[in-house]
C-alpha cells in the first residue's frame, strides 16, 4: 500500500479529469507530477513523463483541482449566532480553542488557503499550523480590524474604552485622523497581521450605521495603505456603499469586500488599479433565511432582508463587467456560518449571479490567490506553484454543490503533503 505521507520528493496524480483553475477547458486522463512541495509538470497522459521513482497516485474517475480559497472569513470560533451575548460573556480565548477544529474542518473540506479578515486568534492559528502543532489551511490573518469611532468595527452598544482595549473576538483598533490611523496600522502589524483590514463603510451587523455610510476619509485610508506598503503588504476593506468604494480605491485599497452598491465609476477605478472584489453572499443569504429563528439581532436581519435582492443584482452586474472577483463567505464558525461549509458560496454565485461553474471555481482558486496576493505561488495547477491540490469524487462542472460535501473531497494536498486521504475507505 502507498504511504500517503511519505517524504519522497516525487509524486504523480494520474488519471483524473483536471480543472487547473485558470478557466481553461478540463483535461481528461491528466498527469500532474509534484517534486517536493511544488508542481513540476502538468498535462495529458502520454504528453507528460512520469519519473520511474515517483509515487503514482491513481485518481481515475475523479476530478483534480487546485485547493479552494476563501478570501473573506473570520477565525473567531463562534458557538452560536447570538454574537451580542457571546461578545459580552464568552472569552475570545474559548473561541480560539474552538477554531482549532474549525481550521481542520476547512482543510478537510478542500480549503488549502484562507484569508482571515479580522480576529484576535487568527495569527496564533496561522503560526500553530506552520509549526505543525495543528492541522489547517494556509492562513493570512489581518489580526485586529481598524475602524473609526462610530464605524462598522466599533461595537456601538459597548463602552468605548472596552472596544479600544481590543477585547472581544475581533480585536478592533479604533482610530480617527491620520496620525491615529498610522499608529493603528502599526499596532495591527505589531500584532502579527499579514495584511491590514479596515472598515470603510457601515454594514448589516453593525447596529447604528448602514451599508451606504462612508467611513474613514481618503486621507486616513491613504495613511493606512502607506504603512502597509512599507512592509510589503496591502489593505482589505469592508466596503459596501458606492462612495465608500470610490474612496477606498482612490486611497489604494487592494480588495473591496462585500461590494453591495458598485456603479460605473467604481468599476472604472477598479480596472485602473487592478482591484479585486470579494462578494460574500453566503452570510447574507443565511441571515435572510435563518437569522431570525437563530436569534440574530433584529436590526441585522432587517437590513439583510432589505438589501438582499439589490445586492444580488449588483454582484451579477459587477460580474458582467468582467472585473476580478474572488470567493468569500464572511463565515464565523457558528452553526449557521460553519467553517467547512464555505463552498456554499460557489453555489450562490452560480444560482444567483449567473457565474458558470467554471467561473465560480476560478473565483475560489486563481482569483482567490490574487485576493491574497499569493497568485505567484498558488491558486492554479501550473509548474512552479505550490502543490495545493484536491481530488473530488464527481464533476463540479455538472454539479457545483458537490464541493460542499467534505466526503466528496477524497484527497487534500497542501504544499506537496497529503493532509487528508479518503480514497481507500
Amino acid at each position: 500500500m502507498v504511504d500517503w505521507c511519505s517524504p519522497l520528493s516525487l509524486k504523480a496524480f494520474v488519471g483524473a479529469t483536471l480543472i487547473d483553475g485558470t478557466g481553461s477547458d478540463p483535461v481528461e486522463d491528466s498527469v500532474v507530477v509534484m517534486e517536493g512541495n511544488l508542481i513540476k509538470t502538468v498535462g495529458k497522459a502520454g504528453s507528460v513523463e512520469v519519473p520511474a521513482e515517483a509515487e503514482k497516485i491513481d485518481v481515475s474517475g475523479m476530478t483534480l483541482m487546485p485547493g479552494l480559497i476563501d478570501s473573506h472569513l473570520h477565525l473567531v470560533g463562534m458557538k452560536t449566532e447570538k454574537f451580542l451575548e457571546e461578545r459580552l460573556v464568552r472569552p475570545w480565548q474559548i473561541g480560539l480553542i474552538k477554531s482549532v477544529n474549525d481550521v481542520r474542518d476547512l482543510l478537510y473540506a478542500g480549503f488549502t488557503t484562507v484569508k482571515d479578515c479580522g480576529s484576535k486568534g487568527g495569527v496564533y492559528l496561522r503560526d500553530s499550523i506552520k509549526e505543525g502543532v495543528i492541522k489547517g489551511p494556509r492562513i493570512l490573518s489581518a489580526g485586529p480590524v481598524l475602524s473609526q469611532t462610530f464605524g462598522h468595527g466599533d461595537v456601538h452598544y459597548l463602552p468605548i474604552d472596552w472596544v479600544k482595549d481590543m477585547e472581544g473576538p475581533f480585536g478592533t483598533i479604533i482610530c480617527d485622523g491620520v496620525d491615529e490611523c498610522i499608529k493603528g496600522a502599526r499596532l495591527a502589524l505589531r500584532e502579527g497581521a499579514d495584511f491590514i483590514k479596515i472598515t470603510a463603510s457601515g454594514g448589516v451587523l453593525s447596529q447604528r450605521d448602514r451599508p451606504e455610510h462612508a467611513q474613514f476619509t481618503v486621507e486616513e485610508m491613504k495613511a493606512i495603505v502607506r504603512e502597509a506598503a512599507k512592509v510589503g503588504t496591502f489593505v482589505t476593506a469592508h466596503c459596501q456603499g458606492t462612495q465608500a468604494m470610490k474612496n477606498a480605491i482612490k486611497a489604494g485599497v487592494y480588495t473591496i469586500d462585500h461590494a453591495f452598491y458598485p456603479d460605473e465609476k467604481v468599476v472604472e477605478l477598479a480596472r485602473q488599479r487592478n482591484v479585486v472584489f470579494v462578494p460574500t453572499l453566503a452570510i447574507h443569504k443565511q441571515i435572510v433565511d435563518h437569522g431570525e429563528e437563530v436569534g440574530m439581532p433584529p436590526w441585522g436581519v432587517a437590513k439583510a432582508r432589505e438589501t438582499w435582492k439589490e445586492v444580488v443584482e449588483n454582484i451579477r452586474w459587477l460580474h458582467e463587467q468582467g472585473v476580478t472577483m474572488a470567493m468569500g463567505t464572511d463565515f464565523l464558525g457558528s452553526p449557521l456560518l460553519k467553517h467547512g461549509k464555505n463552498a456554499i458560496e460557489l453555489e450562490n454565485l452560480v444560482k444567483y449571479c449567473r457565474f458558470t461553474p467554471m467561473e465560480a471555481i476560478v473565483a475560489a482558486t486563481k482569483n482567490g490567490a490574487k485576493a491574497c496576493k499569493l497568485d505567484h505561488v498558488t491558486g492554479t495547477i501550473e509548474p512552479g506553484k505550490y502543490a495545493d491540490l484536491i481530488v473530488v469524487d464527481g464533476d463540479p462542472l455538472k454539479d457545483i454543490a458537490i464541493l460542499q460535501d467534505a466526503e466528496r473531497i477524497k484527497i487534500v494536498m497542501k504544499e506537496g503533503s497529503i493532509e487528508k486521504n479518503l480514497s481507500e475507505e
